[in-house]
Parts: C-alpha cells; structure tokens; sequence
C-alpha cells in the first residue's frame, strides 16, 4: 500500500507533518477529528505532540490512531 505513513513530525496546534511511501508529503490539521473518547485525550497538546508511526499509520500510547487513507485523502500537499 503506497499510503503508508513513513515520516511525521509536529508542526503546531494539532497539525501533523506526514510523509508516505508514495513519496507524497503535506501537512493535516487534526483539531477537527479529534471527538469520542478514545481521542479526548489527544486534546491535551502535551500527550497529542507524542505520536508515533506504526504499521504505516499516526498512532498514540492510548490506542487512538489515524488510518493511513485518511491521512492521505486529507493531506495540504507541501508546494
């Protein structure tokens, strides 16, 4: 799958810099996903900010991840 997440940094807010192995790349803005109770505490900027990659996807300790397709589907390419 060329979805695969393979590089994300922080950038601010709740804004993700994503890198997949399709080589595309861009920033999303997660503020506006962040609903329900496994993301409730994504909200907290000190706990979003510690994300990581794995199996291709956004990922958080608490179980709380981001498909890589989402991810993709909704990237602002970087220009």
């Amino acid at each position: 799958m060329d979805y695969l997440v393979t590089e994300a940094r922080y950038v601010a807010g709740y804004t993700v810099w994503l890198r997949f192995r399709d080589g595309s790349a861009g920033e999303i803005d997660l503020e506006t996903e962040l609903h329900g109770d496994v993301f409730e505490p994504l909200k907290d900027m000190m706990f979003f900010r510690r994300f990581r990659v794995e199996g291709g996807a956004l990922e958080w300790s608490n179980g709380a991840s981001f498909a890589p397709e989402f991810l993709h589907e909704n990237i602002r390419v970087a220009t």
